[in-house]
């Protein structure tokens, strides 16, 4: 479902959203600067929880600070995972 989900970005309020069903779910940032940006909280409500938002969200966030030359620091547990677990697959391709 993650390739189908509406992720926008809200520069202005530096976050990633979805709206879906009545509901909203977002991962927030920091820029902090030199090229660097800190996702802090990602958070979805009950009503979208295993309907694969966060890694839609996280995913959407990941790509535009790669296409920016932005460095990621993982604030939220849940970005770190997400991260550390594409790393893993990639590791086990090459």
């Amino acid at each position: 479902m993650t390739d189908s989900l509406p992720v926008m970005h809200d520069k202005s309020g530096l976050q990633f959203e979805v709206q879906l069903d009545g509901h909203r779910a977002y991962l927030s940032y920091m820029d902090l600067g030199k090229q660097t940006l800190d996702f802090y909280r990602t958070f979805v409500p009950t009503g979208l929880r295993g309907k694969g938002v966060a890694a839609a969200l996280t995913q959407a966030a990941l790509n535009y600070a790669d296409a920016e030359g932005y460095t990621v620091i993982a604030s939220c547990s849940y970005v770190e995972r997400y991260m550390e677990r594409a790393e893993r697959n990639s590791n086990r391709k090459n």
